[in-house]
């Protein structure tokens, strides 16, 4: 097979193939961007093997491009790698690699095409196109590759085993092509992933994080936690969304199974997002709800104040998991912690002071949560949802109504702790917080507008039922 006519697209690759000729190299793409060309997927990453240096290979090319084109080498890695418009050209030389049971990190050395190829992770990930001047634009498929592609396969280019114990963060790779290009794992390979899996704990929690957020912005999220709960890794990498797994019968009455119910939840808010710090508050809405799970005779189940031990829980999970620690994991834990408000809401009669509060709180972030709270309407009865729904359009539109007359978005009262100590001569004191709540209060009642005149009023009358005197 040739892929010629798919090559001539990418100019700079008529570039290295010049550049191998001169420096008598053999010269081939390998690996993800012919994966991609095969699956009409876009790519802008491109990997080039030379069977020699890559390095030499990619100052060669720098140099037939002109003086602009900046190389960045790293030695220690034996790389480099050149940027064209928003193409990334990364040039290595073959190479073969050992490993010792302890480590992920190999030994590496100098290698035929061949060896190189051996190495790879999957046999889609094993093709090469050639850049030589005398077979330009032929396939090395090695391993039926091809074939695999055609058949939506994912399969090592080894026996699977060896694959994995050598590199074990290849079966988070696994589970991540699975999920992003909706492929199947084949039996073998899926055998040694539940076999090899408690190897997972050599591998740096930043790395299977890496993975693990590519698996939750695939196009169907659950297909990848599903892949990972049956293999056994989730329960390693990440216990707590394992407990939500199962339902508990008592008296006949059990609950809902909340693994599946989250996983149903994530891949909802996917269908309206690819927000990646949305897609985890979907993960960890209900991620205290076995820590706070109990059964009343008269009431059923119930996972009262889950919400806020939810919310609780997210920053010692993402500084388990090496998530970041900012304004991302705020978010989150805003989220999680609001997620049950608006649904509450359509459930009873709403008045403005709780929509008010809720805008209040959310602040920039009300769009998001109400996507969140809209993918969180689950129920295997049809009529049941389309209730929710309807009562939910409700509150959406009211919310927005509220929000577009009272202007309550990064809520702020009109008067300031300073303004409260001017006009009654106090110094820092108790009472001023007092009445600067007593004014944020009366605002989110609807008792006054945020004004400053009528703010003003309202504060000087509180200021004097508690024996303060106008200076």
């Amino acid at each position: 097979m040739n892929f010629k006519e798919q090559l001539i697209h990418y100019p700079i690759l008529s570039t290295v193939v010049n550049a191998a000729e001169e420096l008598g190299a053999e010269v081939y793409i390998i690996g993800g961007f012919v994966r991609d060309l095969i699956l009409k997927r876009p790519s802008k990453d491109i990997d080039i093997v030379s069977v020699g240096s890559g390095i030499a290979l990619a100052e060669q090319v720098a140099g037939q491009l002109g003086p602009d084109v900046q190389v960045s080498i790293f030695k220690n890695f034996g790389t480099a790698q050149i940027r064209q418009g928003d193409l990334e050209i990364e040039f290595v030389g073959a190479r073969k690699e050992s490993y010792r049971p302890d480590s992920r990190k190999p030994a590496v050395e100098d290698g035929t095409l061949q060896e190189d190829q051996n190495r790879r992770d999957f046999t889609i990930n094993a093709l090469g196109i050639s850049l030589n001047k005398h077979s330009f634009g032929d396939l090395a498929d090695p391993f039926n590759g091809l074939k695999d592609i055609r058949k939506r396969i994912l399969r090592t280019p080894l026996e699977p085993g060896i694959t994995f114990s050598d590199d074990p963060l290849r079966m988070m790779r696994a589970i991540r092509f699975a999920s992003q290009l909706n492929f199947d794992i084949e039996p073998d390979t899926f055998d040694a992933i539940m076999a090899m899996k408690d190897r997972i704990s050599i591998v740096s929690m930043e790395r299977v994080s890496d993975e693990l957020n590519k698996i939750i912005l695939s196009q169907t999220p659950s297909y990848g936690f599903k892949l990972l709960y049956q293999s056994g890794l989730l329960a390693i990498i990440f216990p707590e969304l394992v407990e939500l797994q199962g339902v508990e019968n008592i008296d006949g009455r059990g609950h809902k199974d909340n693994f599946y119910h989250t996983l149903q939840v994530l891949d909802n808010v996917s269908q309206h997002t690819d927000d990646l710090w949305l897609r985890w508050a979907a993960i960890l809405h209900d991620i205290a709800k076995p820590a706070t799970k109990k059964f009343d005779k008269k009431v059923g189940w119930s996972f009262h104040n889950h919400e806020e031990v939810g919310a609780r829980m997210v920053p010692v999970i993402f500084r388990r998991m090496k998530q970041p620690l900012n304004e991302k994991m705020r978010f989150v834990k805003k989220l999680v912690r609001l997620h049950l408000r608006p649904i509450v809401l359509s459930k009873e009669d709403i008045t403005d002071s709780a929509m008010r509060r809720l805008l209040v709180e959310a602040g920039e972030d009300i769009e998001d949560l109400m996507k969140l709270c809209r993918a969180d309407i689950t129920s295997k009865n049809p009529e049941k949802v389309k209730r929710y729904i309807h009562n939910f359009n409700i509150v959406e539109q009211k919310l927005k109504d509220l929000e577009e007359r009272d202007k309550l978005r990064n809520f702020q009262p009109v008067i300031t702790g300073e303004m409260i100590m001017e006009t009654f001569g106090l110094k820092p004191t108790r009472e001023v917080g007092i009445i600067k709540e007593l004014v944020r209060e009366a605002i989110l009642e609807g008792i006054i507008p945020n004004e400053l005149d009528a703010a003003h009023a309202f504060m000087v009358k509180e200021g004097q039922k508690m024996g303060l005197l106008v200076q």
